[in-house]
Formats: structure tokens, sequence, C-alpha cells
């Protein structure tokens, strides 16, 4: 049985396209089969996986709002286990368009339940904001992982996030829960990250991951190569990071493979 995950928060820059990419890879890579899905009309999950937005003919658009088969939208990455399911700029215009849909709310989970069986994971990348195709993707998913930076006003607007959770739950998927909470941007030579560090597993307690996200220059330099930071350079702290990160996931849910073996180096 696959698992579907939402990166989700209404707050821009707190690394939520370089997770669902990232995250994707290294589920892929530990040869888990991995479905990136771009709900996001920047498209940025796309091109950073090395796709030309522009070019792309049928997306997750073209399956919510023209009902096409996913599978002839779904591209192949240079990634093996690694699907992609893109996204163009004509996505800015689905949340409209479903406005007079009769289960609006449900057209995301139409389209990723037709797939699910022939994936292992499937990682949705939602848009920085709590609209109608958020809600969609919230709705289609088991579970979220919500990306929190280790800045200043780190836990701004994470409340109102939280809410929109408990409605979801409420109303449209009373099956879905929090996977975790995950630290990005995290550097250790600041006191600051240090203390958001704190805080925030105070707060949170368990719904925090173990592992970390730091900053590192190599997890910036891929997406302008088109490429994970795994592929990128496999033995930079940010690729180590993100194989831990799905590790810890593939663990709490049961899913551990016998050969899969622990990466050393920890945050």
């Amino acid at each position: 049985m696959s698992k579907i995950i939402a990166l989700a928060n209404q707050k821009g820059g707190v690394g939520k396209t370089t997770s669902s990419i990232n995250l994707a890879a290294s589920l892929a890579v530990l040869e888990y089969r991995t479905l990136l899905v771009d709900a996001d009309p920047q498209a940025n999950s796309t091109s950073g996986i090395g796709f030309d937005p522009r070019n792309i003919k049928n997306s997750i658009y073209e399956c919510i709002i023209n009902q096409i088969d996913p599978h002839e939208a779904i591209q192949k990455t240079d990634t093996p286990f690694l699907d992609l399911l893109p996204a163009h700029i004509d996505l800015v215009g689905a949340e409209i368009e479903m406005i007079n849909l009769s289960g609006r709310e449900y057209k995301m989970k139409l389209v990723l339940d037709s797939v699910r069986d022939e994936y292992d994971f499937i990682i949705i990348d939602c848009s920085p904001s709590l609209g109608l195709i958020t809600i969609n993707a919230l709705t289609a998913a088991d579970s979220v992982i919500i990306p929190v930076q280790c800045e200043y006003f780190a836990l701004e607007g994470l409340g109102k996030l939280l809410n929109t959770i408990k409605i979801v739950q409420s109303r449209l998927n009373t099956e879905l829960e929090i996977e975790g909470i995950l630290l990005t941007m995290y550097d250790v030579r600041l006191r600051l990250s240090n203390q958001v560090v704190e805080e925030v597993r105070t707060h949170f307690e368990d719904m925090v991951f173990d592992t970390i996200i730091q900053r590192n220059t190599r997890l910036s330099e891929a997406p302008s190569f088109g490429i994970s930071v795994i592929m990128h350079d496999a033995n930079c702290k940010g690729a180590i990071n993100y194989l831990n990160l799905a590790r810890e996931i593939v663990r709490k849910n049961g899913l551990v493979k016998n050969e899969l073996q622990e990466t050393t180096e920890t945050v």
C-alpha cells in the first residue's frame, strides 16, 4: 500500500520545494517507487528536477480540470524509481475554474488514487498558500510534513496551518495525519538556529523529526542543474540529511527493506 505525503506551509521560503524534491529523490535512491507531484503554479519542483515547465504539454492541471489520464502527464526522471507529475503556469487559474465544480476538494484525490498502487510513496509539493489546490493536496494525502525554517518568526503562521489541517481532518479527510514537523535551514554556527530548534521541540515534542536539514551550498546549487542534491553531490551534508529523513519516514511507516543501511553521519 502506498503512502501519499503532502509538504505544506503557507509561509514561503521555508524549504518546502527543496524538501519535496530531495525527499522524493532520497526515497527513490533507497529503491522505493516514488512519484513527485508538483502542485505549485510556480512549477519549481518541475524545473528543479530537470524539466522546462514551458515545454510541459500535460500536467497536474490537465489531470484535475480536463480529467486526462495521469499516465499521459507523468514523466520519468533521470533518477531510477522516481517519476514526476509536473506543473505549469496554467495551475494558477485552476482554483477559479474549480469553484463551481462539484466535489472540488477531491479532484486531486481522484487523480492520485488512480495511480497510487504503482508507487510506494507519492510526495506532493504544495503551493505557499492555503488555497483550493493546497486543500486538494491535503484531502488527497495520508499525512502532511510541515517544513519550518530555523530562523526568527519560525512559528509565525504555523497555528493557521495547523487549524487548516484540523478543518480538513474534520470535514474532508478524517484519515489525515501530521507526519512530522521538519526543521530546515539549520546553521550550526548560529545561536538563533539552536534556540529555534529548542523552541519548536518544546512546543511540538514528538511531532518534530529527529532529522534536521542543515544549510548547505550544494543543496542550493542543485536546482540550477535540474537535479536533486543526491545526484549533484551524494556525499554532501544536504544529501545525507535528506537520506536520513527518508529512512526516518520509512522506519516510522514500517516499510524498512532488509538491505537498508544506516548513514553514519547525522546532525
